[in-house]
């Protein structure tokens, strides 16, 4: 069974709940994890919830590098520490790592180095996350907002090495279509899926464009994926967008 969100700020979960959405899907950094007062003023907020926060993206800040010279293995445990207690509390079951910014391998600094840090990175979370209710999805992105793991099959391929049932990997139509991603890589890599985004033409709302929706849908159900699947897209009309989207994708995927 597929359930449907959005991305969105806390704020619209009242708007969410009332058009159809399961659950919203929110931005980590949103909970300023680093700021114990200011997070303990946010934290009821979203533990309070009229709609599930089922899922959280945007795992760390641009400025905390966990690729490259600037990489603080101190902070780092640190912060995913505190994320593993509050994405528990607050009841989500998937946090995404795409976080671009924070990935970035800068110049100078050897490719195979900076996967071995993702790797280290991805092993501590995996232990953060062993006794909670929350998996990690991997999030390839395109090299416009990362020059690292830039396919699903690059993100299995990292998941592989992990081996840690909390680590997992998202498919996102947008990065998907924007490196040219073939379809059938949610078959090939069937068994990793842990999580959907979706967008239209132009990082648009579902629906309002020509992606390849049919045969996204085919792939996703020859997967047998069945979970969460997100809009994670530019809105320019809220309430008329969010429920045209949703009307779209509960026409193609159910």
């Amino acid at each position: 069974m597929y359930t449907f969100g959005w991305c969105s700020g806390i704020q619209e979960a009242e708007r969410l709940q009332r058009i159809g959405f399961d659950y919203i899907e929110c931005a980590l950094v949103s909970l300023n994890l680093e700021d114990e007062a200011d997070f303990n003023t946010k934290l009821p907020l979203y533990v309070n919830s009229p709609l599930p926060v089922q899922a959280f993206s945007i795992f760390f800040p641009g400025d905390l590098k966990v690729v490259g010279p600037e990489a603080d293995e101190e902070r780092i445990r640190r912060y995913v520490h505190k994320a593993a207690s509050a994405l528990n509390k607050i009841g989500a079951t998937t946090a995404v790592l795409g976080s671009g910014k924070a990935r970035q391998i800068p110049d100078g600094w050897e490719r195979n180095r900076a996967e071995e840090q993702l790797l280290q990175l991805l092993a501590v979370i995996g232990e953060e996350f062993q006794d909670t209710s929350v998996s990690l999805a991997i999030e390839p992105l395109n090299r416009k907002e990362s020059n690292i793991i830039n396919t699903v099959s690059e993100a299995v391929a990292l998941a592989k090495q992990v081996n840690h049932p909390a680590i997992r990997v998202l498919a996102d139509f947008y990065h998907m279509d924007e490196e040219q991603d073939a379809i059938t890589t949610l078959i090939e890599n069937k068994d990793w899926l842990q999580h959907i985004h979706l967008a239209d033409t132009g990082r648009l709302s579902p629906g309002t464009g020509q992606y390849l929706y049919d045969q996204f849908v085919t792939a996703l159900q020859a997967s047998g994926y069945k979970g969460m699947i997100s809009a994670e897209c530019t809105v320019h009309d809220p309430e008329k967008e969010f429920a045209a989207s949703l009307a779209f994708m509960r026409s193609k995927f159910l």
